[in-house]
């Protein structure tokens, strides 16, 4: 995905930041580090870079002049397609000779995973997760 953004001009976080703004529409600037698993100040300089190139202003709130607002600019809208074909293609090299089925049960596996690892899945992974060491730790 690096390489497929690289040729566009911006990096894989800046992708990142305009794929939330695409889904979520604006977002407080620690929002959008939450929802990119980030810590807010590092998510500073991408910010910095793409107001620098115009893809995104920051706004103060109006309920709260402390907290900036994320917005994409016009000049985002068409870099955002752009990134949404890149994408597409890295996808489809991802599962290049897998048939549908395979690809779905794929997709099922990889988000089981995300869930474990996140502690998503019905709180049950830290859980699990804290068995499985205090086994390991008896062994």
């Amino acid at each position: 995905m690096n390489e497929e953004l690289a040729a566009e001009g911006i990096t894989y976080r800046q992708g990142q930041v305009l794929a939330w703004l695409a889904l979520d529409g604006d977002l407080a600037q620690c929002d959008l580090a939450e929802r990119m698993s980030v810590e807010p100040p590092s998510l500073v300089p991408v910010l910095d870079r793409m107001e620098r190139d115009g893809l995104i202003s920051r706004d103060c709130c109006p309920n709260d002049r402390r907290r900036k607002v994320i917005r994409p600019t016009v000049a985002a809208k068409p870099l955002w397609s752009r990134v949404v074909k890149c994408a597409n293609r890295v996808r489809g090299r991802s599962v290049r000779g897998l048939n549908a089925s395979q690809e779905k049960a794929l997709l099922q596996s990889l988000r089981h995973v995300y869930d474990n690892l996140s502690g998503v899945a019905s709180g049950r992974a830290n859980d699990e997760c804290s068995a499985a060491d205090r086994a390991a730790d008896q062994t």
